[in-house]
């Protein structure tokens, strides 16, 4: 009997689930369970199929660990530090949630590659000290102290209110609805993560630890999600 290598099995697998994929989301979200390493991989395997808005959860609202604060900074230095051309050169880096819980030098270390990725063509958002509903509550917050400045009447904020006046407000604007969550380590809960952006979104749990997260387990998410469109339309 002939024995292929693992590595070249997979390989094969994944160009077949690849050639499965009748449909791709826009946005994909990931929890990532606090440990935002291994994202590089994931952002050259959206790049390969034309994914170009992508969310990690990396830290919930408690203060980061110190090794989930080393892989941020790891994180931060490959999206940044990459030569034109190269798959992570495409990625803007954006932050959302409360980059407070993190020590300054990694707050600092954030805001200058946010500001060095402006204007990169896709987006990669990380969630960092993020709570869903908090984020709600900050963006109503921010829509009732604007029509207070401009005079506006409760009642009659309360008359024009729509889900638009959410979504211009949250912690990070201006992205496309998630389309596909993806949640690793066999969890089965959202964990507050982007509780209003993901109403609509399709779910995918996997039961493949982060760490070992490979890309024949991202394809076949994308599969799953595929699958579920064509059943939808």
């Amino acid at each position: 009997m002939i024995m292929f290598p693992r590595a070249l099995l997979e390989r094969a697998y994944a160009r077949r689930l690849r050639r499965a994929l009748t449909s791709v989301p826009r946005h994909v979200a990931i929890v990532t369970d606090g440990n935002p390493g291994h994202v590089s991989k994931v952002l050259t395997w959206c790049g390969e199929v034309g994914i170009s808005c992508v969310t990690v959860y990396a830290a919930a609202v408690s203060e980061p660990r110190g090794a989930e604060v080393d892989h941020l900074t790891l994180l931060i230095s490959e999206v940044c530090r990459t030569r034109p051309g190269q798959p992570s050169s495409r990625w803007r880096l954006r932050v959302a949630g409360r980059v407070d819980v993190l020590p300054d030098a990694t707050r600092t270390a954030l805001k200058e590659a946010e500001e060095a990725t402006r204007g990169r063509p896709w987006t990669l958002t990380v969630a960092i000290g993020y709570d869903g509903r908090a984020e709600v509550v900050e963006a109503v917050r921010r829509q009732l102290s604007e029509a207070a400045a401009l005079g506006e009447t409760p009642s009659t904020l309360a008359a024009r209110f729509d889900p638009a006046d959410i979504d211009v407000h949250l912690w990070v604007s201006g992205l496309p609805d998630t389309d596909l969550v993806i949640r690793t380590s066999g969890e089965r809960r959202m964990s507050g993560f982007l509780l209003w952006q993901s109403a609509f979104s399709e779910l995918y749990f996997c039961d493949v630890y982060w760490p070992g997260f490979r890309k024949i387990d991202f394809l076949r998410a994308l599969r799953a999600y595929a699958g579920r469109m064509a059943a939808v339309d």
